[in-house]
């Protein structure tokens, strides 16, 4: 899993905004390019072009559970 203090740092590579684990993938906090992150062995997968973008209400459906204001 990762921990806190790198994720802390880390943020999307496309928009550089804030990133949200959730469960074994990260998802940006931006709205308007929604990208997840996978996680591979306790490596985040930061590659734009390895990332998927999320459907708008998914991507809303994991802001609100992880407390974020869309």
């Amino acid at each position: 899993m990762v921990n806190q203090d790198l994720l802390d740092i880390l943020c999307c590579p496309e928009t550089k905004a804030d990133l949200i684990l959730d469960g074994e993938t990260l998802v940006s906090t931006d709205k308007e390019t929604r990208r997840r992150y996978r996680i591979e062995d306790d490596i985040p997968i930061m590659l734009v072009e390895e990332s998927e973008q999320l459907g708008i209400d998914e991507w809303k459906a994991i802001m609100k559970k992880h407390g974020k204001a869309v």
